[in-house]
């Protein structure tokens, strides 16, 4: 089995590459840690834990860190609902979050399981940050990071710039992606287009008459409407489940490459963007890995697996 560790500000699509990890068979979930970012920190645990409730699994949820390391808050309600999971209005779980702070368990079991347990990450990246600043050591510890986060091609979700996990904690961003992390970055750019889930796709979902197939469409419609009426695409982007989908099956990215890549921290309009230097132009070494392409219907096919 490998060891999975997924941090995340659970909101509806967090919620469905949560679901993707805990019904992937080879893969077992250690620990989810809970970090402010679409919705607030108490909310995103009450979404972590429902979620991991739904599929019938036990997987301790730690909460993190509730606010960014310097910045102001700033939700995603406007594209999650006010809930995360577009109003969906679900029992609360039964399950209370675990007592001991998500930074700390997350450096607990990166240290009791050395070179084992692959890294997650699903929103803002400060409980990384702050774990990193706690625990250098844990970077040598990590085999691979898969951050959903960052634009590659500059084409940000939030601002023109920049993509909403990066542009929430810039800094932490800034730590993580200079830390020595084995880290490879997708950006939001690959849950775009044909990668989003269109009418025929959301039909076949809701042919699979599952509770978690069910769940995978209703918590996403408010996200459904936002991205029709927001970004004029077809139908659901889902970018935490495509960065799962590589997490899981890494032949979904089917072209990355290591680039020096650092986050914009000081500017106001292109704060958080993540400038690759694909062409090496400032002759710095790589620092970690960018994900330039998927392979679309493998993506999906990894989705609809999780959820028959």
């Amino acid at each position: 089995m490998r060891k999975f560790w997924i941090d995340t500000d659970t909101a509806s699509d967090d919620a469905v590459a949560i679901l993707m990890a805990l019904r992937w068979p080879d893969v077992e979930v250690l620990g989810i840690s809970v970090v402010s970012g679409n919705v607030g920190l108490e909310q995103a645990s009450i979404n972590a834990r429902y979620t991991v409730e739904l599929c019938g699994a036990s997987t301790p949820v730690y909460d993190g860190a509730e606010r960014p390391l310097v910045r102001e808050i700033a939700d995603a309600m406007f594209f999650h609902g006010p809930d995360g999971m577009g109003g969906m209005n679900y029992p609360a779980p039964a399950a209370e979050p675990q007592p001991e702070h998500g930074v700390d368990a997350l450096i607990d079991c990166v240290r009791a399981n050395p070179g084992e347990v692959t890294l997650v990450t699903l929103g803002p990246l400060t409980n990384i940050a702050l774990a990193l600043r706690k625990a250098p050591d844990i970077a040598a510890k990590i085999p691979m990071t898969y951050v959903m986060g960052g634009a590659a091609v500059t084409l940000g979700n939030i601002t023109p710039a920049a993509e909403y996990n990066i542009w929430v904690d810039p800094e932490a961003a800034h730590i993580v992606f200079h830390s020595g992390l084995p880290l490879l970055m997708v950006g939001a750019e690959h849950s775009r287009d044909n990668a989003n889930l269109d009418d025929d796709d959301i039909a076949l979902v809701r042919s699979f008459d599952t509770p978690l197939a069910h769940f995978t469409i209703d918590c996403n419609l408010f996200a459904l409407k936002a991205n029709r009426d927001w970004f004029k695409e077809s139908g659901i982007g889902l970018p935490d489940p495509v960065t799962m989908a590589i997490a899981l099956d890494p032949d979904v990215c089917t072209r990355r490459s290591a680039h020096y890549v650092d986050v914009e921290v000081l500017s106001d309009v292109t704060r958080g963007m993540t400038v690759v230097d694909q062409r090496g132009v400032l002759q710095r070494d790589p620092n970690i890995e960018v994900c330039w392409e998927i392979d679309v219907p493998r993506w999906k096919e990894t989705l609809y697996r999780t959820l028959c």
